[in-house]
């Protein structure tokens, strides 16, 4: 199953990556696709694949987090958060 997973930006960001929160796991993203919102500490995104999608309201993911959780996919979210692996800034290296 492909999930889209709600997390917090924890670190200030550089120019095409940032340091996120899921569950607990942190982890670095791709935040160029919403590099015209702009991006900051303490911002929530919803991520797929190592990237952020779009910024999202602490209420929003707060019930994005709600509803993985009751659907059972915990487990899902972290494996997939464990795969990101944008660690050097020039490709996509694995962590």
């Amino acid at each position: 199953m492909c999930l889209a997973i709600p997390g917090r930006i924890v670190l200030p960001p550089s120019e095409h990556f940032a340091e996120v929160e899921v569950s607990g796991v942190r982890r670095q993203i791709n935040i160029d696709l919403i590099a015209h919102e702009g991006a900051a500490v303490g911002d929530w995104v919803l991520i797929h694949v190592g990237f952020a999608l779009n910024k999202i309201s602490p209420e929003e993911a707060r019930k994005q987090i709600e509803l993985l959780t009751l659907l059972g996919e915990a487990a899902e979210v972290e494996r997939e958060v464990s795969g990101y692996g944008f660690s050097s800034g020039k490709g996509n290296d694995q962590a």
